[in-house]
């Protein structure tokens, strides 16, 4: 009887030891307080959750944790404790040393002594604040991406109101709608790349420019800036007209043609850092061509006209001016920089709607 005791006594020693290397070496904090909520163990993951070594806290309140209008919540769990039951695994948030809030998963289950006496409580706790940015995030882009199809919605209508005042033949109607929205559509697809955190102006003018190809006879010029999306929107549908028309009647329709686009800040009048975006086309001029006869979209006030001198100047409050004369084609747009450019973190610059209306 001696020698098998002696055996049951090292099993359990051993089963202690394995149970205390788990507790340990786990990921979650585990912590046991006694029935007045008095801190009685504190694992590894506990220190670095918390930031209190175990000399620091066992001993101690585990009020130290709880942020002060959620200390009723300690008094409702010992109280179901005390009951028998295991709290089920609950989002809350706790305070560390530091003064720092964590959202954290919390299980609470009773602790018994060898008469089955509920003496405290077992307290896992796990890390749940990197998923609950990740919820803030996607809440945070579905707004964004719900205000952004509403507004799609917006333009396509507006796109086919005012393409079909200037259009008679339908055959010619569906052309253009389709490849305005496809316009649409790639605007669109550089936003979601990024996570709808804006589109490289460089990036922008090369994918909206891509259909009409004559890569070769195109540059661009200018700093590095990323785009806000309200700003990506408006400024692709104005590169798709012009696009548009000069792959049609202008420096794109051949290969003699020259298009340059430039951008630049500089500080305005009023003392604001500005945008001036210049597109420039030159192309020949053949003999016997009536002057400004190649760039009949504009010459006839189509949807382009209304876009590039209206909707896209004013989306970005700004101003824009569209110059043409026989072998060129010009349209610089002025616009506030912050209008233009993703703003500083934490400064929202609310995005303005486009307007069509005659």
């Amino acid at each position: 009887m001696t020698e098998l005791a002696s055996v049951d006594g090292m099993l359990e020693t051993n089963a202690d030891a394995r149970l205390a290397a788990i507790v340990d070496s786990s990921y979650d904090a585990i912590i046991s307080k006694d029935l007045n909520s008095v801190i009685t163990s504190w694992n590894g993951a506990a220190r670095s959750m918390f930031g209190y070594t175990a000399e620091e806290a066992v001993g101690r309140s585990v009020l130290m944790l709880i942020p002060d209008h959620l200390r009723d919540e300690e008094a409702d769990i010992i109280g179901r404790v005390r009951s028998g039951e295991v709290v089920a695994s609950y989002e809350t948030i706790r305070r560390r040393k530091d003064g720092g809030i964590i959202a954290v998963s919390l299980t609470v289950s009773p602790i018994r002594n060898a008469s089955g006496e509920i003496i405290g409580a077992s307290k896992i706790a796990r890390d749940i604040t990197a998923t609950k940015e990740s919820e803030r995030r996607i809440r945070l882009l579905l707004r964004e991406v719900n205000h952004r199809v509403k507004n799609q919605f917006a333009v396509i209508l507006s796109m086919v109101r005012e393409t079909s005042k200037r259009s008679t033949d339908p055959r010619e109607f569906e052309a253009l709608i389709r490849s305005r929205i496809m316009a649409l559509s790639r605007s669109h697809d550089l936003l979601v790349n990024s996570e709808w955190a804006g589109a490289s102006l460089f990036d922008l003018i090369q994918e909206q420019l891509k259909p009409f190809g004559h890569e070769e006879q195109v540059s661009l010029s200018g700093p590095l800036l990323t785009l806000q999306p309200n700003a990506v929107q408006n400024l692709g549908m104005a590169f798709h007209e012009l696009g548009t028309n000069s792959s049609k009647y202008g420096a794109l329709a051949g290969g003699e043609g020259r298009l340059e686009i430039t951008w630049q800040i500089a500080t305005g009048v009023s003392g604001k850092r500005e945008i001036h975006l210049v597109w420039d086309e030159t192309m020949p001029v053949h003999e016997g061509e009536r002057p400004g006869g190649r760039q009949d979209e504009y010459t006839r006030k189509g949807f382009g006209t209304v876009v590039l001198q209206r909707v896209a100047p004013q989306s970005l409050n700004g101003s824009a001016v569209l110059e043409r004369s026989p072998g060129h084609l010009s349209w610089s747009l002025t616009a506030p920089l912050e209008s233009i450019i993703v703003p500083q973190l934490g400064a929202e610059i609310p995005a303005a709607e486009p307007s069509f209306g005659p």
